[in-house]
Formats: structure tokens, sequence, C-alpha cells
């Protein structure tokens, strides 16, 4: 397991814990390390990696633990390090497409002190927030809100608002993003190189904690949102000069098996003009549950071809949890 304290935040970069509103000793306390290992032949294993490294937070009494979920995704074993040095095994109970979310359980059941929640309109652009990971005060980081906007990842994920923070760090997965109350306001998701549109300044992108409450009890109870699963096409999408070009194809997937080829443009979407990610992802989900019919238009060497795409769930093509 790697050593957690081997680096260090310059002291002028750590929160000064005189200077917050909330114990910062306490916060740190529900951070855990994770550690989720992958089989080689998992549906995500090529892209994602099968070891996976990152940070939870503990969100309730009883233990339960929110990370990002592409960490956890399809993993066979997950293993938790508190501040103390515990590690502990922990079973991964959900993970939600739509909001990147994920949620685990250690199996040894302890008392972990829980951050609680707030929503992002909590914190203003501009606020200086904190950032907390595993390994205690030197892994604090100071960090300013510099924007909320819409985001848009070409795995067919869209975020109506997301948090971007700056100075940039490569290692948030799963991090705890604090207001200046020190409630839990965003999960580390990615590094970016666009922090604020339009500006070339890295940053990262945190999920708030907004669309986790309509859903938590759903996540609880069933491992996964009671929405009807949205349509998925199996295909990535890279925006250039205005352009909407396919540069990945999940192999045997929907729009590889309905004949999209690598290089194509997306130009229609059930006959209407498609402008930007968002956007393309937004159209394909209104056409209807997991399994609907997609009909798309595409460029390709400068000619017109009109595709249905029979679409489907993406959940059906991962390993799933091994019960506990």
């Amino acid at each position: 397991m790697p050593e957690t304290r081997a680096w260090a935040f310059p002291a002028h970069l750590q929160p000064t814990p005189e200077a917050l509103r909330f114990d910062l000793d306490d916060a740190l306390a529900s951070m855990v390390m994770l550690r989720a290992q992958v089989p080689d032949d998992a549906f995500t294993a090529g892209l994602l990696g099968t070891e996976r490294h990152g940070n939870g937070v503990v969100i309730r009494d009883d233990g339960l633990v929110l990370t990002i979920g592409y960490l956890i995704v399809e993993a066979e074993s997950v293993w938790l390090t508190t501040q103390d040095g515990t590690v502990m095994a922990a079973h991964p109970l959900a993970y939600d497409f739509a909001t990147g979310f994920g949620l685990l359980l250690p199996l040894n059941r302890g008392r972990w002190p829980a951050l609680e929640r707030a929503p992002a309109a909590t914190a203003g652009i501009g606020d200086e927030l904190v950032v907390l990971s595993h390994g205690g005060r030197e892994h604090a980081l100071k960090t300013m809100l510099v924007a909320k906007r819409e985001f848009a990842g070409y795995w067919e994920y869209v975020l109506d608002e997301a948090l971007f923070t700056a100075p940039p760090h490569p290692h948030w997965s799963g991090a705890a993003l604090l207001n200046a109350a020190g409630r839990l306001i965003g999960t580390g998701s990615l590094l970016v190189q666009e922090a604020v549109a339009g500006d070339s300044v890295q940053g990262n992108m945190f999920v708030p904690m907004d669309p986790l409450e309509p859903i938590l009890d759903d996540l609880m109870r069933r491992g996964s949102s009671s929405r009807p699963a949205r349509p998925w096409l199996g295909m990535y999408i890279g925006e250039d000069d205005g352009r909407l070009l396919v540069v990945g194809l999940v192999e045997g997937g929907p729009a590889e098996r309905a004949g999209v080829r690598l290089g194509d443009i997306v130009l229609e979407l059930a006959g209407a003009r498609i402008a930007g990610l968002a956007n393309l992802f937004r159209s394909v989900w209104k056409q209807g549950p997991a399994g609907s019919p997609i009909p798309i238009t595409l460029v390709r060497d400068a000619s017109l071809l009109r595709l249905v795409i029979e679409s489907a769930d993406r959940n059906d093509y991962l390993r799933k949890p091994r019960l506990q």
C-alpha cells in the first residue's frame, strides 16, 4: 500500500486551523484512503486500470463512505485506510452513472466521524475553500472556487453544474471539497485543462453534493437509482473546432455494431442538428430509456450517413459486485 505521508503541500498552501470556522482535525478524521483491485478482464480495466487509488469520505455514522465512482466500478476488492492507520475491507454498494458518485460500506463497522453535507449554493465564485485527502494536514489544501458551470465528458456524462477549483492537483479522486463552514459540498473527480470556460488555466472538477441527496436512499437500498437507465451508445466523442468527432468506440458496443467508425462526425440526432457535447448526450437521453433506437446522422468522407443505433444499458456490460 502506498505511503501517504511521503509528500506534503508547502505550509503556506495548507489551511491554517486557527483561521477556519471548523475543526480541521475532526474533518480530516472523516477521510479514508481507498485502494481498489479490478479483474484484468473487466469492462473498464483497459480505460481505468486494474489498480485504482484515491480517497473517500465518511458521510454517515454507520461508516458509509462516499467516493468518485470510477475508482470502485467493477472492483472485486476494496481496502480502506483510516487516518489512524486502520486498514479494512469495504463492500462497493453503488455506482451511479448519471452523477458519478460511488458508495462503500466498511465490513468492520467502527465509529468514524461523518462529514455533514451542504449544497453548492453555500459557496460562491471566489470563495476560499478547503480540499481534504487522506494523510492529515499535510495533504489539505487551500483552494478557490473559480467556476460553477456545465460539464460534459466524452464518456456520455453531463453535469448541469460542476464545481471548478484552482490551484490544480493531479490526485483529487474522491477528495472532499469543504465550504467555509466545513461542510462537504463536492467530491473530487478530474484534473481539467480549462477550469474557467475560455481560459486555459488548469484546475479540478468536483461533483457537487446536490444531485446525491434525491438518490441516496435508492443507492443504499438498490445499489442504483430508481430512475430508468439512460440509453448508452458506447462511443467516445471529442469536440474539435466545433465538430463532434468520434474518437473512440467500445468494442462490441451499440455504436460499433450499428456501423459507426472512428473519425465520423456527428451532425444530427433524431433529425435535429447538434451543437456541443452536452447537447448531444441530452438529445440521446430524450429518446427514451436504455434500449431505445437512436437515429443519428454522421458525416463520413464528405458524405452523409444515416444510422439507427440500438442503445443499451451500460450497466449490463459491467461486472457486478460480489455479495459479502
